[in-house]
């Protein structure tokens, strides 16, 4: 039996950041993360496979979904090879995990909850250079200040 786990796989990634018993160190880790900005007390495991809205549409597989005690969503991936369309991927998984949450029936008070992505890259994305970490927010083009703090993706070049 393998004596340590390659945290670049599946298996290993969803064994150290995502099981009950890891669920500690997920906490902290996304605390670090946003530190100044929320404090994540506690966290709740979602079903990682969403199934397609209707037929002929795509499921989705992530690899650790989870909700705040706020009822924020939070969507963590792993990325080991490179991939030239993870950057649309990414924005698509945050707009589906917004989408569901819209409440049946003809009338929808869009009382949203955030979704954040965090995605470890084990490569570089060609247009958001070499830098380690990148954020990204909704914001006012103009004043540069933030416009919505319902999405947010964190990519982490590693």
């Amino acid at each position: 039996m393998a004596k340590y786990l390659n945290p670049f796989t599946d298996i290993g990634f969803k064994r150290i950041f995502g099981q009950e018993f890891s669920k500690p160190l997920l906490i902290d880790f996304l605390n670090n993360l946003l530190e100044g900005e929320k404090k994540i007390v506690e966290l709740k495991f979602l079903d990682k496979e969403q199934p397609a809205v209707y037929e002929g549409d795509r499921s989705l597989i992530y690899d650790i979904y989870c909700t705040t005690e706020k009822g924020e969503n939070i969507i963590v991936e792993m990325q080991n090879r490179e991939q030239p369309f993870f950057k649309k991927r990414s924005i698509y998984y945050i707009a589906e995990s917004i989408a569901r949450q819209g409440e049946k029936g003809p009338e929808w008070r869009y009382s949203i909850k955030a979704v954040y992505l965090v995605a470890f890259l084990n490569f570089s994305l060609e247009d958001i250079g070499e830098k380690f970490r990148t954020d990204v927010a909704l914001m006012d083009m103009q004043s540069k200040e933030l416009f919505s703090q319902d999405m947010r993706l964190i990519y982490l070049q590693l």
